[in-house]
């Protein structure tokens, strides 16, 4: 009903419209109007008449369609295309100008639009009304100064092709050099800029009608780019420039650079005429001629995309107009395609070129991080998070080409896509039918990447037409991976900034940064980041790097990084949290706090058992994961799963790294312990009382994947994984996983790399953080809980400044616990009240604010010293969930968690000293190790025993491999 009423409102606007022109019509006739004003308002008139008339053909045909016979609906479709094709191409070249431009576009989207509208449309391509002969030589004589005579030996009278700006004549210069002369039409100008008005005028009101559809921006920048294929020596300056850059005049051999198509030189210009060198050609759309002249036409228009992919991604200026008539194809063998017509030509910024290559690769990849961070880099804005289906539009965009024979089948699948996002998006914002339809999902498109929309479904549409298949990922992927590659492998050497510019804090932290420039320029750091404490002061600050392999975008003091098990430390320090304040025992057995993980012979495993990793668990879950790594972002299945499972070893009797089962296995007893969901704890917990607001999550939220830094490996020590694979402290589970190093440095890296797993919690491996917020975590431990003094390092943003917070879904109602012998504890409340204003500890004690921990022997209970030391076994490794740190000579000096790939988090008690690394080269923990020698060097503090091991396994001693790893 509401289609019907719009429907006739419509038909009322037209008819206005239509009486309205008539009238006018009359006053000119009488010339009671200027005839200047009255071309122009007939002109106007003449577009929203055709334009109203077309829409309320195909909204009336939709009507139609449904008491049609479904036998006949196709028919009715074609005649209604038919009809209006011939009504637009009948406008088009009465109106000419910029209307000319836009047919010659519709008429290469044969991916899209019916049959019927490419082959009436594809006449404007070069085929429209000459202008006389007359007019052109007028022009030619006023623009160059000279006569006809002067100029040419001889001028073809007759135009070898006519378009929508200008008409082409054949000719001979006195000196017998053939050439061709481009000619402006007379008041085309003026035309051009009055067109473009009434395009915005059309594109407001598909925008008032159909929200969803605001073409805005397009036409925005249409307007400020279409004016300059006005002035002819402008072109002629992008002609020579466009084919410098593809080096069509040189014997340059380069792999890359090397493209082999044909551009006319300019013999000279002026501001409406411009005279080429003449190439004999055919027209790329002469099927015939290209038969008999036996060209691969897959093989021509593939070189057609790399050239043009070659204009985008290594010179970031580009022809903006690639539709057939701007092509031809040398009769002389090879056969290479010629480029003509520079008139609109685009120019991207270093970070717009950038940003476009990793939209390209994201997309080629699946890689939604990279995507939505290419498209906050480019200024492009959803309302929205809807990261599945930007990917959907993305690969839709970068698409294989198909016949045009296929278009009806994939528009009816992208239909049927449309419809199911609209469906997300319907339930994702709680809108109604008619408010979905209106939706715009885009907040703000830059304009600056219209016409390389326009260009890459240009290309699409002549492949259509040709009836070809082109691969663009393949084509185009070496030209997009070397404009990044080209600024991630300028490392300090070539690099001045490379070093984040931020004045050093320390004598240390400048021997620091030049390790890290020695580092790089050996090819072992790709980006990092280290900040290190001392007696409560910041002493180091540094970042140094790219963002990733296909990023970059410098390494910021606010990037994260993931760490991999560094978040093992900070999910530790979150169970000693709730013990602290009471909610929890350390020797409580774990099925009090969680009734459901008693079954299947768990009913032994104490808390302790958890973080000491002697539980039994070590290998929980792995087999599912390794099956489904998918599995590890779903946190309630893996919650179920963990349930279910049996341990294998008796509790405490042994110690083996509980590598992905020790997250869960928290993660279960904070949720149940403290009646709130994983995540809000950790902010309650750490991220709020420290200050660093932004900076530390376990899964991230949406809206910082523009500060994320992307994981590659180090394959020189990657390789070396296998030499540990029968160590007998690991898992047997994780040994398998390390029989094909090559393998897992390629699909670790990918699959952290990808959305699903960053945002999902994972508190065993995918902690993202800062190093100066996983640096003052540790200052806080390191000094029993007190929160450290202001961040005093003068990197920007502060550290704590972002203002995203991360939403968290309604809190669950744990089960009644079973009662226990061991403690007396306040339950933490189930509604959104914090526990620091809700609880005490156990003792009756007062809750300090300045401190996280109350505990004076919470560095006991962290190492498994003191009174703690029953909890733990023996000779183990591990205290209550962190790594137990010793000196050389076997002391006990402090605690930390380092990662798989090398980054780190570790505070030495005694002096007071804490610091962090991160670091997205995964590598095998020599870097690290390098870092924490000279700082322990200089500091004059002592060097944990694993990095002094593996310092020295650096030299070629193999035997402590495994440490770092296992850290």
């Amino acid at each position: 009903m509401f289609l019907f009423y719009q429907t006739q409102r419509l038909r009322i606007y037209a008819s206005a419209c239509i009486s309205r022109y008539r009238f006018f019509r009359t006053l000119f006739a009488r010339k009671l109007l200027p005839m200047g004003w009255g071309s122009i308002y007939k002109r106007r008139m003449k577009v929203f008449t055709l334009a109203i008339v077309i829409y309320l053909d195909y909204k009336t045909l939709l009507l139609r369609e449904k008491w049609t016979k479904k036998s006949k609906r196709d028919d009715l479709w074609e005649n209604a295309h038919e009809c209006n094709a011939k009504r637009v191409l009948n406008l088009i070249v009465e109106l000419e100008g910029l209307w000319v431009k836009l047919g010659q576009y519709l008429s290469t989207r044969a991916d899209v639009l019916p049959p019927a509208y490419i082959r009436l449309l594809k006449q404007l391509q070069d085929s429209l009304p000459p202008r006389p002969v007359e007019e052109v030589c007028q022009t030619i004589n006023r623009e160059l100064g000279k006569s006809m005579d002067e100029l040419f030996f001889n001028f073809d009278n007759i135009p070898l092709a006519t378009a929508s700006i200008a008409q082409v004549h054949r000719a001979t210069l006195h000196d017998r050099q053939e050439v061709v002369v481009k000619v402006q039409h007379e008041g085309i100008k003026e035309i051009i800029l009055e067109d473009l008005k009434n395009a915005k005028s059309i594109v407001d009101w598909i925008a008032w009608a159909e929200p969803q559809y605001n073409f805005n921006p397009m036409i925005d920048e249409w307007c400020k780019e279409a004016p300059k294929e006005l002035d002819f020596n402008h072109e002629a300056e992008n002609t020579r420039k466009v084919s410098r850059n593809l080096g069509c005049k040189s014997n340059n051999d380069d792999n890359i650079s090397r493209v082999d198509v044909l551009i006319p030189e300019v013999i000279m210009s002026a501001e409406r005429v411009l005279i080429l060198e003449y190439m004999d050609g055919v027209r790329l759309n002469d099927s015939e001629s290209l038969q008999a002249l036996g060209v691969d036409k897959q093989k021509l228009v593939e070189e057609i995309t790399r050239a043009y992919a070659h204009q985008i991604y290594v010179d970031g200026f580009f022809n903006g107009d690639p539709h057939p008539g701007n092509f031809l194809v040398s009769r002389a063998p090879p056969h290479l395609p010629i480029l003509l017509d520079f008139g609109l030509t685009k120019r991207l910024s270093p970070t717009l070129k950038q940003a476009l290559a990793k939209m390209f690769l994201a997309s080629a990849e699946g890689d939604h991080v990279a995507l939505l961070s290419s498209f906050s880099e480019m200024g492009l804005k959803l309302r929205l998070d809807v990261p599945e289906q930007v990917m959907e539009i993305a690969n839709v965009f970068f698409r294989t080409s198909t016949p045009a024979k296929e278009a009806p089948q994939l528009m009816k699948a992208f239909a049927e896509q449309r419809n199911r996002n609209l469906k997300t998006i319907q339930e994702k914002m709680k809108l109604n039918s008619k408010q979905v339809k209106r939706f715009n999902p885009v907040d703000a498109f830059p304009g600056d990447i219209i016409i390389f929309s326009r260009v890459i479904n240009l290309l699409r549409g002549l492949s259509s037409t040709m009836d070809l298949r082109i691969v663009y990922v393949d084509i185009m992927r070496p030209f997009a991976e070397s404009v990044l590659q080209d600024h991630v492998n300028r490392g300090p050497a070539f690099n001045a900034n490379w070093i984040h510019d931020t004045p050093p804090l320390s004598d240390v932290e400048n021997k620091l940064r030049r390790l890290l420039i020695e580092l790089g320029n050996a090819d072992k750091v790709l980006g990092i980041q280290v900040c290190a404490y001392k007696d409560g002061e910041v002493i180091i600050d540094t970042s140094a790097g790219v963002l990733g392999r296909y990023d970059p975008r410098p390494v910021q003091p606010d990037s994260l990084f993931p760490v991999f098990s560094v978040s093992k430390g900070i999910t530790a320090g979150m169970v000693h949290w709730l013990v602290d304040k009471g909610k929890l025992n350390l020797e409580e057995k774990v099925e009090n706090v969680w009734p459901e993980f008693g079954s299947n012979g768990k009913d032994k495993i104490k808390v302790h058992h958890v973080l000491n990793h002697t539980s039994g668990l070590q290998n929980a879950l792995a087999s599912l994961t390794r099956e489904n790594p998918l599995l590890m972002t779903e946190w309630d299945e893996c919650l179920n799963y963990i349930t279910e499972t049996a341990p294998e070893t008796e509790p405490g009797r042994e110690q083996l790294y509980h590598y992905l089962s020790f997250g869960w296995l928290c993660g279960g007893i904070i949720e149940h312990a403290s009646g709130k969901k994983f995540q809000e704890i950790l902010e309650e917990a750490f991220v709020r009382p420290l200050n660093i607001d932004g900076e530390l999550y376990i899964g991230i939220p949406p809206g910082v994947e523009s500060r994320l830094a992307s994981l590659t490996s180090d394959m020189d020590d990657i390789a070396k994984l296998s030499e540990i694979t029968k160590r007998s402290e690991l898992p047997s589970s994780f040994q398998s996983q390390l029989q094909d190093p090559s393998q897992m440095a390629s699909a670790l890296p990918a699959f952290f790399n990808t959305l699903f797993a960053r945002r999902s919690i994972i508190p065993s491996a995918n902690a993202h953080c800062s190093a100066r917020a996983l640096a003052r975590y540790y200052a806080a431990l390191v000094d029993g809980g007190a929160i450290p003094a202001p961040h005093s390092s003068s990197t920007q943003p502060p550290l704590g400044t972002h203002s995203h917070i991360p939403k968290f879904s309604s809190p669950k109602t744990s089960k009644k616990r079973k009662s226990s012998n061991k403690a007396n504890y306040t339950r933490v409340p189930s509604d959104d009240t914090t526990l620091s204003s809700t609880t005490s500890v156990a003792n009756g004690g007062p809750t300090n604010d300045e401190k996280l921990f109350t505990n004076s022997r919470i560095h006991d209970a962290f190492m498994g010293a003191g009174e703690y030391e029953n909890l733990t076994l023996q000779g183990g490794q591990f205290g209550l969930g962190f790594k137990r740190s010793c000196s050389e000579d076997g002391k006990l000096i402090g605690f930390g968690h380092s990662g798989m790939g090398g980054s780190t988090g570790y505070c030495d008690i005694n002096n007071r000293f804490s610091i962090a690394v991160t670091l997205n080269k995964l590598n095998f923990g020599g870097v690290t190790a390098k870092i924490m020698q000279l700082v322990c060097s200089e500091l004059n503090i002592p060097l944990p025993a694993d990095f002094y091991r593996f310092g020295e396994r650096i030299t070629g001693d193999e035997s402590n491999i495994a440490v770092p790893l296992i850290n």
